[in-house]
């Protein structure tokens, strides 16, 4: 088995929203691989986070409190750290918070994935890209089947809407600039990345529905739910990762000119459940709880179903699905237990959970 072990020893990475929740996932599954990983984002200014609970900052090489926006900050960090691969999450990542905010939800999803291609394009810095974006990147036309990468982009919401504009971004530089067949001049590998609804322990961003569910849990409050029936492509945050993880490595390789695409790395159809499956789920591994329906008919847009096709990514890379919809709960509510209960050392838990995704999912490199 060969999970990524030797690889990206030694290799010098940044990763960009690294005190996110899936950033702070992935700088830790990097630093345990044996890389020199660098962050670059905002402050993680709510807390608790799994930023600070599980010292990720201790895991890092350069820690670069910056805005993504901040072209020439930017550019002073990648003439720093000299990236070998860049994994850019940095992002306003919320679909309530885009229609409070839609300015900026565009300027940090959309400029900030200029602002990032911008220095590496102006910087001439070989590097390996993946550019994450987001399911909700595709026009919802309510299909059946999965959203496929040559399905068109869209979003009814600014957030989505932002996430379809990052994706046209990052084809655009990868057309005019990055061309996989002429990286032999230009030395760069430029993706992107979409993935479902992730879940996991460490996430307690505003409006959804984990950290909902943890918070009236372990105040012993029914969970509400706004959208008990809408319909989510749940995932463990370890799933997508490895996605990247894999797709970068690909890219890196000899022929890597060839992996340089838009990708998927959703969960299987198995996968696919009303909200209100999720929080039941949630309450029987905790233990005890209840939920109440809270639906509002004026509340925001939000897509009442949206699914993925990662065939691609299963024939073209090897990759698939480890952890199903049980499985991932039931790790997510270990997480949380644990925190709760203030009885084990965070970012051990975190290291211990990649350790058995990686041994589940022999994850192999070619």
């Amino acid at each position: 088995m060969n999970t990524f072990e030797d690889f990206y020893r030694g290799k010098s990475v940044l990763v960009t929203g690294h005190t996110g929740f899936k950033g702070s996932w992935l700088a830790l599954w990097l630093h345990s691989l044996g890389a020199q990983v660098s962050g670059y984002a905002l402050s993680a200014l709510k807390s608790p986070n799994n930023f600070r609970l599980s010292k990720v900052a201790r895991c890092l090489q350069y820690h670069i409190d910056a805005d993504i926006r901040d072209f020439d900050r930017l550019q002073r960090c990648i003439r720093k750290t000299k990236p070998d691969f860049i994994f850019h999450l940095a992002a306003q990542s919320l679909v309530r918070e885009s229609y409070h905010a839609p300015r900026e939800t565009f300027e940090v999803n959309a400029g900030g994935t200029v602002n990032l291609l911008e220095v590496v394009r102006v910087m001439k810095r070989p590097c390996t890209v993946v550019v994450v974006t987001s399911d909700k990147c595709y026009e919802n036309t309510g299909k059946a089947g999965g959203y496929r990468e040559t399905d068109p982009m869209g979003g009814h919401d600014p957030y989505s809407a932002s996430k379809g504009a990052a994706e046209i971004v990052a084809s655009s530089y990868r057309r005019s600039f990055f061309d996989p067949s002429g990286v032999s001049r230009h030395g760069v590998k430029l993706s992107s990345a979409r993935s479902g609804n992730v879940i996991g322990g460490g996430d307690w961003a505003a409006y959804r529905i984990i950290p909902d569910c943890v918070a009236a849990l372990a105040g012993h409050r029914p969970i509400m739910v706004r959208n008990p029936g809408a319909v989510r492509p749940w995932q463990h945050v370890l799933e997508p990762l490895s996605g990247y993880l894999l797709l970068a490595s690909k890219m890196a390789g000899k022929s890597g000119g060839k992996y340089c695409g838009a990708w998927n790395f959703g969960p299987s159809a198995r996968s696919m459940h009303p909200v209100s499956d999720l929080v039941e789920k949630m309450i029987a591994s905790w233990g005890r709880g209840s939920w109440r329906d809270v639906s509002d008919k004026n509340a925001p847009h939000e897509a009442a179903c949206l699914t993925l096709s990662s065939r691609k990514a299963q024939r073209e890379l090897g990759w698939r699905n480890t952890w199903d919809f049980n499985r991932a709960v039931a790790e997510t509510v270990a997480w949380y237990k644990a925190w709760h209960g203030k009885k084990i050392d965070l970012k051990e838990l975190c290291l211990a959970q990649i350790e058995k995704y990686c041994d589940d999912s022999r994850i192999e490199i070619s």
